[in-house]
């Protein structure tokens, strides 16, 4: 109980600093547009698809996003959203797929939090989130997390509580979700696995390429 209490006052106090400080210009540093972001990644050809509607992003607020299918194979097909909001001061925040997915009708079947390797620091793993979710007989395999100045983080309180600290530290509060959704070919525990395999395989060839895009 004490801990919780201590934890407690220092989420007011670090809160009561983002609010002070609330009208000063933020620290953000140059980022390439996703306008640019690439239709080849590894061996992964991208196709583009329609944009948002324009009522989805006024609910999301989002600064910048990028929404594409990208294709190896016949049997390696995802589907990438990343969403970017330069600052997060103003009531925009972050969207969780806990509430987009369900309410586009897709169910969780099940969740974990999964470690997958950095490419870009070997021997290291980053925390991403993976969901099975399921649409009538469809099935799909998602995996995001959360991504800012360099940091990537799977759990939605950790993203909160990283964007009030940077707030106080940094004077930032931009951020980004990145997911990646690959379909399940079948019912069969081979057909999930694959669909883990062609998710996490994207992942891996796609996380180089981010920090043009995502400021550190």
């Amino acid at each position: 109980m004490r801990a919780r209490i201590i934890i407690i006052v220092a989420a007011l106090l670090v809160s009561a600093g983002v609010v002070a400080r609330a009208d000063r210009y933020e620290n953000v540093p140059m980022r390439a547009s996703f306008d640019t972001f690439p239709m080849q990644i590894a061996g992964w050809r991208g196709e583009l698809q329609p944009p948002l509607a324009d009522n989805v992003l006024a609910v999301l607020g989002l600064t910048d996003y990028v929404t594409r299918n990208y294709v190896k194979s016949k049997t390696a097909v995802i589907s990438l959203y990343i969403g970017y909001w330069q600052s997060q001061r103003q009531g925009e925040t972050i969207h969780s797929p806990q509430n987009c997915l369900p309410g586009a009708g897709w169910e969780p079947v099940s969740q974990s939090i999964i470690q997958i390797e950095n490419p870009q620091t070997p021997g290291t793993t980053v925390p991403v989130n993976r969901y099975v979710i399921q649409k009538g007989l469809d099935r799909q395999v998602a995996l995001y997390w959360y991504q800012s100045h360099g940091r990537i983080v799977a759990s939605e309180y950790w993203s909160k509580f990283y964007l009030i600290s940077d707030a106080v530290r940094l004077n930032r509060t931009d951020g980004s979700i990145v997911r990646v959704i690959a379909p399940v070919a079948g019912d069969s525990p081979e057909a999930l696995a694959g669909a883990d395999a062609v998710a996490l395989g994207f992942v891996h060839d796609l996380l180089p390429v981010l920090g043009t895009f995502l400021p550190n």
